[in-house]
């Protein structure tokens, strides 16, 4: 057996991380050689369901499950953990404007990224799923400074995976025949789901769908708009395939990227494709096992520049607007 593994899920109770956690102590996102120990965190209000939550964990009787630890004190919470899921935030409310709702969520993550400094393991890793992830992940990074910033990452896998599952309905083929899918940008209604290196059987997707209009507008479309599709829906946003998504995050950034696919995760910006330095984007990536890397040389067209350009400007639009949340 591998060593066991210190998971810490914040918003333990709410939907995502009710979904969350049962596949993380199955062995889904470290494997069947990894035992976990789970540290669950609530705010107060929470914790008679995180209770709830604590009592299925175990009567599921994982082998792999070694502890649980459920608390609402960010010190204990993030105790010796290995990897940090941040899924818990303030969802927007109807009248909310995004800078209120950035200045919520964002002294949230300035607690939390401090906590994480002062309690993590050495070899901690972090992945931020509370929306607006890239900048509540920025915050996060900022407040620990001690903590290498490639350990830091956003999650843009839903989006890559919503998109993948558009192509191929479309294209009339198998969600695995899909690989380079890439999302540039924020997780945002900005966000650019790039049809134009994506492949389909090894072959660019612009020669397998040729309703170039479709790409540009409808495909694009619905994968920004995906998930207040689902919230009018179910009237609750998306729980089981955000769950999904962090695990395939996890093990994106933790296991090599097999043939020459790659993955969609923001990361700490390196002034790659003309973005800006320190900004949480998301780029195509690459793992060899340990290390994560942005995918250089991907050509970008006239129409995906500007679809870029204007998350990008998003994105530095949020960090001037949390700009006093963001350490010295």
């Amino acid at each position: 057996m591998n060593p066991t593994v210190r998971v810490a899920i914040t918003g333990a109770a709410g939907q995502i991380g009710y979904a969350l956690a049962f596949r993380v102590a199955s062995g889904q996102m470290f494997g069947p050689e990894t035992p976990v120990i789970l540290h669950l965190i609530e705010i107060p209000q929470g914790l008679e369901a995180l209770g709830g939550v604590v009592m299925e964990l175990e009567d599921c009787a994982f082998p792999l499950l070694k502890g649980i630890v459920p608390t609402t004190d960010l010190q204990e919470g993030f105790r010796g953990v290995n990897w940090s899921l941040l899924v818990g935030s303030v969802p927007r409310k109807q009248g909310m404007e995004r800078q209120e709702l950035l200045g919520i969520n964002g002294k949230i993550f300035v607690g939390q990224g401090k906590a994480i400094q002062q309690n993590a393991a050495s070899d901690t890793r972090i992945l931020v799923v509370g929306n607006p992830c890239n900048t509540n992940c920025l915050i996060a990074m900022n407040n620990a400074r001690d903590i290498p910033r490639d350990r830091w990452y956003a999650m843009t896998r839903l989006d890559e995976n919503r998109a993948k599952a558009q192509l191929a309905q479309k294209a009339g083929v198998e969600i695995p025949d899909v690989d380079r899918v890439t999302i540039w940008g924020n997780h945002s209604a900005t966000q650019y789901p790039d049809f134009t290196n994506a492949r389909i059987n090894g072959k660019p997707v612009t020669q397998k769908i040729s309703h170039r209009a479709w790409l540009e507008t409808d495909f694009i479309k619905t994968v920004q708009q995906r998930g207040a599709e689902i919230i009018k829906a179910r009237g609750a946003s998306s729980a089981g395939s955000a769950a999904n998504a962090i695990i395939d995050s996890v093990v994106s950034v933790t296991t090599p990227t097999p043939g020459d696919d790659w993955h969609s995760v923001a990361v700490c910006s390196d002034g790659s494709y003309g973005v800006p330095a320190g900004l949480m984007c998301s780029f195509p990536t690459r793992c060899d096992g340990r290390k994560v890397d942005i995918v250089q040389g991907v050509p970008i067209d006239d129409f995906s520049r500007q679809k870029i350009d204007v998350s990008v400007a998003e994105l530095q639009e949020e960090k001037q607007m949390t700009s006093e949340l963001l350490g010295g």
